[in-house]
Formats: C-alpha cells, structure tokens, sequence
C-alpha cells in the first residue's frame, strides 16, 4: 500500500490518503516568506522552525492531543461540530510577536438590531442549536414572506426556512438574512489561526422602522447596549463549557496588553467596535443638527464604559457628524430614500477636487423604496463627473473625531466620504495620531499610504479568493514600504453578500483536509447536524469556512498573501497600543508673541495676529487681500521645531513657506509647497533650533487674503 502520509509540494496542505496527485508524492518544499517585517523578523527562518515543528510534533487526524485545554468539558448536545484536530498555537515569534489572523470587521449580535426580525437566528442560546439556529417566524412555511430576502437576493424570496437539523437553503453565500455567526462557526475560524476579531455592534434607526417585522424599540442606542451585552453573554455561555469565568477561548478585551496576552495564550481576542447610522442621536434633519457636544461627550463615555474601542462616525445615511461614501446601485437609490425619509435630503454631489471619489449613486431604480416617497418627490439625478458628497466632517463630527483620541479609540474611516475622511486624516496627522482603521474596503484606495504613514491598519473586504488576492497584490508594495500585516473584513450578518464557490473543476479547489496555516492543526469539511460545506461547493457559506477561504486564498493569491494575512494580528495591536501611548504634543505657539504683515480691518472683531495662537478655533488672524503676506510667531526661548500645523479659513495660502530663525532676523526655509488646498495642513521637517516661526504666504488660494484659525508649532 502506498504511504497515507504523503505531503505535497505545498508544506500547508497534507494528503492523509494514498491517492495523492502523482506529481506530488515523497516530495515537500518550504515557501519563505519574502520580506522583513516589523523589528526585523526573520520570516524564512520561522517559517522553516514552524514546518519542522508541526512535522515532528504534529497530531494526525486519527490521534489524540496530549493537551486539550482547547476542547470543552461541557459542550450542548446536540451541537455543530467544529472539525479540526491539532492544538491551536500560543506564544509570540522568536521577535516577540504575536501571530494570527484578524477579521476587522463583524458583526456577532446583528440578529437584536434592525428591529429584531431582518437577520433571522442567533449567535448562540442556552436552549441549544435547535433555538439558535432557527429562521424568524415570518419566513415559514416556504419563506412567502422573506421580505428582506426578496429586496436583497431577487426571486420570491421563497426558501425552506428549516435551520437544525438540515440547513437545506441556509446559511449560505448569497442568503443574507440568515445567522452565519452562530458561535461554534467562530471556533472553528478561531482554531483555524484567527486570533483577532472587532464585532461591530450595528443597527439602523431607519432601515428598522420601514421594514415590516419588527418586535423591539428602533432606537439605535438601545440595540446597541444590548447588542454589548449579549456578546459578554457569549463570552460567559463559552466559559461555562471550559470550567468557569475566564477559561473560554472567547475573550473580550478592553486595551491592547490585555488582547496581547490573550493571542499569546492562544484564544481569540475579541473587540468591541459600534457601526450605526445616528451614533449619539447625532442625525441632522433639512441639515440641522439634533444633538449637541455634551450628547457626544455623554455618547462617548458610555460606549468606551461598554469596552468599545473603535467606531464609526457615519454609516449609510449623511448624519449631523459627516457624509458618506453612498452605495451604488439599486441598493444605493433606496438608501438615498432612506436618507430623504430620515433627513429630509437627498445626497448631494459635487466634483471632487482630487484623485479620490464617493462611490457612484447612478440610476438604478428601487421600485418598492420609491414608492415610500411622498408624492411629488423624486429620487435626484446626478451627474457622472460630480461624484463626491458635498457633506464632509461637520464641525460636530471634528469635536467627535477629537473626543475619540482623547479616549484613545480609534476612528473607523470606512463610509465616510472623502472629504470627511481627507479631513479625519488631517487632524490625526496634525496630532501624529495612529488610531485610523479601514475595515472592509470602503475606503478609497488612494487614502492607503496617508493611513499607513500615521501608523493606521487596513483590511479588505470578503471578497473571493480571486478579486481578494488581486486587490491584495495592489497594495502590496506600500505594506512592504511600511512593514505592516494585512487583514480581512468579513461583514458577516452585515448583509453584504460572501464569496460564491468557484467549483471543484477549476484546477486548484481547496483540498480537504488541508492543515492550517502555523502547520499545527488540520481541517476537514465542517459539518453542522445534516449538512456538511464544503467550500468549492457552497462559498462561504458561514463563518466557520473562514479557514478554507483563507486556504483558498493561499491556493489562487499565493503564499504571500496569506503570510500579510498572518501578521494581521500584530498590526492591528500595534496601531491599537500606539493610539493607547499617544499623547498631545505641547504647542509651543499658544500664547506666544504675533506678528503679521497685516491684519484684516473689521468694526465688529478683531483679526490680529495673536487670535492664530490664543488656542481657539472660534477666532482667526486675517490678512490683507494680497499675495505677499506674513504672520510670525515669537516661542520666548529657542526650541527644537520640528512640526507646525496650519488650520486654514476658507482664505488659505495655495504657495507659502514655514520659515525658522534664532533671532527673528535671519530666517531659513524649513519646509513649503506650491499646492496648498486648505484646510488642515502640517508640515514635518526634521527638527531645528528656533525661537521665531514664521509662515510666509506667496500665492492666495482665493481672492481674499490669507486667514488661519490656530497656528500649531511643535517640537521634532
């Protein structure tokens, strides 16, 4: 009989039978990693010591672990297999590190959100599978009445509603009102090598009064704290299988020490996110603001006191904080009556002024959302050069944006447009602020390297192994520039649809079993009570194909990409811890000695000099209207300058200069453009000694002068 234990060419994928692939029998090479990575890993190398490992102390299908501190006391019977065998891997690299997998975007609880009856199941009951995994009372008995189903997916919506046992119609990749969380699919994803996940609490205050079923309160913060709750319920129903508190794999963490040490243990940290459309009650109606600073300082606390630790600003709908990226399409045209019916506006669209762009609203109609319009009222066109959002990030939203650094969370950029989000970026920069995160691929691309330049951690949409491995490959470069990990979002009962299968014809299906990506724990089909996935098949169907996506990914992309998949962990607790240490530079410039070339005359207020460093934003210096102007600024003592930031008025300089003296005579050119745009500006130079700063406008981007709200000068 020929050897059962015949590897291929691939050091991730055994063949546990004898019909492996004629080319592939007696033979294994190791893939190395190609580049260094943070704190100079050596990737061959670990690469080589973890095959060798796994090799020697790997367990096969049919052996037993001599550790099983992974494996319940107590599990529900009945209940989902979970199908991998081998220990999950702990510990750090020979660096230090932390290794594994991080999904940056899912949402465990969205089952309570949206008014309770659009995503149909739960993540977890202690009545069992049978009451988890059952479809919402609605959709039976053939899923006549699968509203949702029927506006998101075509056809009838008909489907069989039957959950446990048999899952004949669902969960699948395109049913996208069906549970795909339910927790023992999230500990297979985590057995498979994912050691981080940020479960977005989500719900929409109008998505839930327009839909028809519904058995709960649409008020968004209300599904939201129960939303937290249950996911610390979850955390709870784990332990309790594991012996008691603190025992389960499933562990929520609050700062990022604490989510190091759990990954170090080898269980999954999880993180606390919010995605909502009116965080705060922060919704504006005809462009009037319904909340105020104290709603958002009050917001803020409460969500930071649940354990989240990154949020969104603005989700879907324009709302008293910041605009949106749009959706597209028929999606799109209902969202946009969505917005008219909350707000009472459209979008509204103008041209973008650089290379990055909204998403495209177009024409699709949305019959059965248009017919919620009053009469008379009508969907806008739009014109297909004006596609960004004329909404950028409020004056509301910048107080927001600042609240969240102070409580060191960080600011997810994804749906905001791209003018709140050029702004978001400024003043992160502006503060050297690293707590910028794109989740799932709703930023412009063009914003890449600006988040990895402050330290922020990017991850891309669920997409299929093919579209995922090509976006990965576009980026490549800059994640080399700047020594980062990658990760994935997969937006699970997100209503987003997930990777269709690509057949078992297409010459590299994913074969099962494969063995995990640190080579220690081996993968089969999973198999939930009937029904057994199989991803060539079925898509990713569930959370539980995680792994065999990722395998996919490895098979179609390249080892390269899941090697940046698998540092996915350390770069996002790196930007978490970073924004943890960060701390507000002292500005050398407020309450400083200014002077100016000129200042604007007004009978009502005062534009002197020294209003750009009385630390207000509430007053300014403005200058005559002409081209060659100044405004210095006098420290009191030499210091070493290295950074100064510019917060323009609309009058703002297109070409200027910062210049530095010792004695406010002889001044030197420390850093200038020619293409100033406004806004908030900071210039970054390698540091000086200097008492005078002095900022020397050349050409006006307008016709009046040159004004600025505040003038920041910070050590370098």
């Amino acid at each position: 009989m020929t050897n059962p234990w015949v590897w291929c060419t691939d050091p991730r994928t055994a063949w546990f039978s004898d019909r492996a692939p004629p080319a592939d029998r007696g033979t294994w090479t190791v893939t190395l990693a190609r580049r260094p990575y943070r704190r100079r890993k050596d990737v061959a190398l670990l690469s080589l010591l973890l095959f060798v490992l796994a090799m020697t102390l790997g367990p096969t299908p049919s052996s037993a672990a001599s550790n099983d501190w992974y494996t319940p006391t107590a599990r529900p019977a009945p209940d989902s297999g979970i199908n991998v065998t081998g220990e999950p891997f702990k510990g750090t690299d020979a660096q230090g590190e932390v290794r594994g997998f991080v999904d940056a975007h899912n949402h465990l609880m969205s089952n309570e959100a949206f008014g309770g009856r659009l995503i149909c199941g739960k993540t977890f009951s202690e009545a069992g599978i049978a009451d988890a995994l059952k479809d919402c009372p609605e959709h039976y008995p053939d899923g006549s009445l699968a509203i949702f189903d029927f506006i998101t997916n075509g056809g009838d919506g008909r489907h069989d509603p039957v959950g446990w046992p048999t899952f004949k119609d669902w969960p699948a990749h395109d049913s996208l009102t069906h549970q795909q969380n339910y927790y023992a699919w999230v500990e297979r994803a985590w057995r498979g090598g994912q050691r981080v996940m940020v479960n977005d609490l989500v719900t929409n205050g109008v998505i839930c009064s327009v839909y028809f079923f519904k058995d709960r309160s649409c008020d968004e913060m209300t599904s939201i704290r129960l939303q937290a709750k249950l996911t610390y319920d979850l955390q709870a129903y784990v332990d309790k299988m594991y012996g008691g508190p603190g025992k389960g794999w499933f562990r929520i963490v609050t700062d990022s020490a604490q989510a190091r040490s759990v990954v170090e243990q080898g269980k999954l940290a999880v993180v606390l996110g919010v995605e909502t459309s009116e965080p705060f009650g922060c919704k504006q109606i005809l462009d009037i603001a319904q909340c105020s600073k104290e709603d958002i300082d009050k917001g803020l606390d409460e969500l930071h006191a649940l354990g989240v630790r990154s949020m969104f600003l603005c989700h879907k709908f324009d709302n008293a904080l910041c605009g949106v990226r749009f959706d597209s399409g028929g999606l799109g045209t209902a969202i946009n009556v969505g917005q008219f019916l909350s707000t009472g506006t459209f979008w509204r669209t103008e041209r973008c002024t650089g290379p990055q762009h909204d998403n495209p609203i177009g024409a699709a109609a949305a019959p059965g959302a248009e017919d919620e319009l009053p009469a008379g009222v009508e969907v806008p066109s739009y014109d297909e050069d004006a596609q960004c959002n004329v909404r950028g990030l409020t004056e509301l939203g910048e107080y927001a944006v600042r609240g969240m650094m102070k409580r060191k969370m960080m600011l997810e950029i994804d749906h905001m447009s791209v003018k709140a989000t050029g702004r978001a970026l400024d003043i992160f920069e502006s503060e050297s602020y690293p707590g910028v995160i794109s989740s799932h691929s709703w930023m412009d691309l063009n914003w890449t390297e600006r988040v990895y330049g402050l330290g922020g951690f990017i991850a891309q949409y669920m997409h299929g192994s093919e579209e995922f491995s090509a976006e990965a490959r576009r980026t490549d470069a800059l994640r080399e520039k700047y020594g980062v990990g990658y990760g994935y979002g997969t937006d699970m009962n997100g209503v987003g649809g997930w990777p269709a299968p690509r057949g078992t014809d297409t010459g590299n299906p994913v074969t099962y079993p494969f063995r995990s990506v640190d080579g220690g724990s081996v993968l089969d089909r999973q198999t939930t009570g009937q029904r057994t996935w199989d991803l060539n098949t079925d898509g990713a169907a569930h959370y539980g194909l995680v792994p065999d996506w990722i395998e996919d990914i490895r098979r179609v992309g390249g080892q390269d990409v899941v090697d940046d998949l698998f540092r996915g962990a350390e770069s996002y607790l790196d930007t978490w811890g970073a924004s943890e240490r960060h701390r507000s530079a002292v500005n050398l410039a407020q309450g400083s000695t200014a002077t100016a070339s000129s200042a604007e005359w007004n009978p009502f207020t005062s534009y002197a000099p020294h209003r750009a460093a009385d630390g207000s934003r509430d007053t300014r210096w403005a200058s005559d209207w002409n081209d060659d102007q100044w405004l210095s600024l006098d420290l009191g003592a030499t210091h070493r300058v290295g950074r100064v930031t510019l917060d323009w008025e609309r009058a703002y300089g297109k070409a200027y200069r910062v210049e530095l003296s010792t004695d406010g005579v002889n001044w030197q050119t420390a850093w200038s453009t020619t293409t100033g745009d406004g806004g908030l500006d900071t210039a970054v130079f390698p540091g000086t000694p200097a008492r005078h700063v002095r900022v020397h406008g050349l050409d006006r981007g307008t016709d009046w002068g040159y004004s600025l709200y505040e003038v920041g000068v910070h050590s370098g």
